[in-house]
């Protein structure tokens, strides 16, 4: 990997830390796909854009609703639980 791109990953992980007060180490606890029957969201805020059957990596399970995942693009958010799937 580029120098340059691992220090521009580095910068989009600490502004994730920073965002979402995640402290330690960013951890992929598992990857789950979002339901190609779900509706896609724009998202915003804290919420990662939805596209149907994108695979995520779950970062954190955070509550019964919700799920922290990093994208493809490497764009943190949260994630309603009710739209994804196991692998």
């Amino acid at each position: 990997m580029a120098l340059k791109e691992c220090k521009k990953e580095e910068k989009a992980d600490r502004e994730f830390q920073k965002k979402f007060k995640f402290e330690g180490s960013i951890n992929v606890l598992t990857q789950m796909m979002v339901d190609p029957a779900a509706t896609e969201k724009k998202g915003g805020g804290k919420n990662l854009p939805l596209r149907r059957g994108e695979v995520l990596d779950v970062i954190q399970f955070t509550n019964q609703e919700e799920i922290l995942c990093r994208n493809s693009q490497r764009r943190y958010g949260y994630v309603p639980r009710a739209v994804m799937l196991h692998l």
